[in-house]
């Protein structure tokens, strides 16, 4: 099967909660593509009030789309952002 999603980085079925599922998490193409975004240059920003557990605003505020709300995740480790993403927080912000 050639499976693309909104990543378009590879293809990976697991079973979650007894059925099959598709993603890209954790396909060679998506840890090889996280590891390059990992060494981009990147800023230091703090998440302003008005923006605290919001990544795709936090995401539209430095990157111009919340679109790339999974980027603030993935290179800050935040799994839960409406418990991690707080007011005042410094967060890594990548150069792309």
């Amino acid at each position: 099967m050639n499976y693309t999603n909104h990543l378009k980085l590879g293809y990976n079925e697991l079973i979650h909660k007894g059925k099959a599922v598709v993603t890209s998490l954790n396909s060679v193409e998506f840890r090889k593509s996280m590891k390059d975004i990992q060494n981009l240059p990147a800023k230091v920003g703090t998440i302003p009030p008005g923006f605290e557990h919001r990544a795709d605003k936090i995401s539209n505020l430095f990157y111009n789309t919340p679109d790339l709300d999974w980027l603030i995740c993935w290179t800050n480790n935040i799994s839960d952002p409406f418990q991690q993403l707080n007011v005042g927080d410094r967060i890594r912000i990548v150069s792309i």
